[in-house]
Formats: structure tokens, C-alpha cells, sequence
């Protein structure tokens, strides 16, 4: 079973769209498990309070680091699973992200709120920053939704069909690899106007998956150059 552990300020949060369509299928059947645990529990006062306004002066307030210090060594470190703190800092997460975590037996996350985390955090214990994108978020339980359902999806059994997952956007096939993913019709053949590209009527495998390796090629280098310069530099290697 691949495990999920969560610290966040919004336990309810949890699991939100990740208990509907495939992934709730994972939770559901026993391929993965979600668990939560509120910051506030390792609080030692009354009010349980977790921030404080930051050294040095500034807007808002900080997680304290001897509260996330509690909390991350009884609910992370007995696992031995890689944390992740979602942080618009943090390296932009990707298809490899998902591949590496999906291999361990789970991973922990750490959701921020407010400014941030003390930094002592990060020089105590092994933490990779993570971000999904150049944008800021209310909070990181908005961010773990989507990189979640990025590693469950690529779990043993959670989906039927093995191609799904080599021939998508940045599937794991050499000849996909960084690559977005080629389009897709279906029917009717005649829709407005619109009709569905000859080749793909033919019978002809060969012709259709070349087809599909150009146009997957096509759409890479009008929509994400960047990936797609990665992918020219992969095939010189």
C-alpha cells in the first residue's frame, strides 16, 4: 500500500476531488492510503497556536519550528518516506516527480499557510520544496491535490491500461517522452464541419502511430518550446 501522510492546518480538506474516480478507486480498494494530522495537535498551549510574527519584522506570520518539529518527527520520520513542502519556491513538480514518488512505499507533506515555515526546518530535516507552478496558492493543501493524484494514477493496478501511461503527455516511452500528447477523436466521423483526420481511419497501425509521434512533436514545439527543446537534446543523446 502506498501511504499518504499529511500535515496540514485543514485536515477536512482531505481528500476532497482525490476520493472521486480512479484515485478514490485506489483509496477505496486498499491500493493506497490518505491520512491527516492536524499542526495544531502539537501545539502546548491552550489556544494551540502554531505562528508567530517573523524575526526582522515583515506582513504576516510563520509556523513555528518547534511546533512543525514535534509533528514531523512523530507523523514523517518513522516512515522514512521522502517530505515534500509545497512551496511556490520550491522546484516546479513534473511526470519524473511523479515517477520517483510513486516508486517509494509513500510520501509525506507538509501544507503551509500564512508567509511560510521557519527555516530551521529545512537545515534539521530532509525536506524537498516543491511547486506547481509560477503562481501562489491560499495555501499548500490546495497544491497536494493535484501531486497526488499525479503519483496515484501511475500506482500498480490503478489504471487498466498499461499504453495510458507511456504514450500521454510526458509519457515514459522514449519516443513520448517530454513530449504533450498527440489529440484525440472519436465519434461521429463529421461533427460542424469537422472531420476526423483520414489517417486515423485507415486500419494502418504503423501509419496512425507515426502520425501521432508528428503531431504529439507538433503541438510540444507550438505550445511548450522549452519542453521541446529538452526533447531534440534527449535525441541527440
Amino acid at each position: 500500500m502506498w501511504q499518504v501522510n499529511i500535515l496540514t492546518l485543514f485536515p477536512e480538506i482531505f481528500p476532497g476531488p482525490l476520493a472521486l474516480s480512479v484515485t478514490g478507486k485506489a483509496l477505496a480498494t486498499g491500493i493506497c492510503s490518505l491520512t491527516t494530522h492536524q499542526i495544531r495537535d502539537y501545539a502546548e498551549d491552550k489556544h494551540q497556536t502554531v505562528d508567530d510574527a517573523p524575526y526582522g519584522g515583515g506582513n504576516g506570520m510563520v509556523l513555528r519550528a518547534d511546533i512543525l518539529g514535534r509533528a514531523i518527527e512523530k507523523c514523517f520520520l518513522p516512515n522514512k518516506n521522502p517530505i515534500i513542502y509545497l512551496s511556490p519556491r520550491g522546484k516546479v513538480f513534473n511526470q519524473d516527480y511523479a515517477r520517483d514518488f510513486s516508486t517509494w512505499s509513500g510520501i509525506n507533506i507538509l501544507c503551509g499557510r500564512y508567509e511560510g515555515v521557519d527555516e530551521r526546518i529545512f537545515s534539521e530535516y530532509s525536506i524537498q520544496e516543491i511547486s506547481v507552478g509560477d503562481f501562489v496558492l491560499s495555501s499548500g493543501d490546495v497544491a497536494a491535490i493535484p501531486i497526488l493524484d499525479a503519483c496515484i494514477r501511475l500506482l500498480p493496478n490503478v489504471l487498466e491500461e498499461g499504453d495510458a501511461l507511456i504514450e500521454e503527455s510526458f509519457g515514459n516511452r522514449y519516443d513520448y517522452k517530454n513530449l504533450l500528447e498527440y489529440p484525440h477523436y472519436t465519434r461521429p466521423p463529421e461533427w460542424k464541419g469537422h472531420t476526423v483526420p483520414d489517417i486515423l481511419l485507415s486500419g494502418h497501425h504503423a501509419n496512425i502511430n507515426k502520425w501521432r509521434l508528428e503531431q504529439a512533436k507538433l503541438k510540444t514545439k507550438l505550445v511548450r518550446p522549452e519542453l521541446w527543446d529538452r526533447c531534440i537534446k534527449g535525441e541527440q543523446q
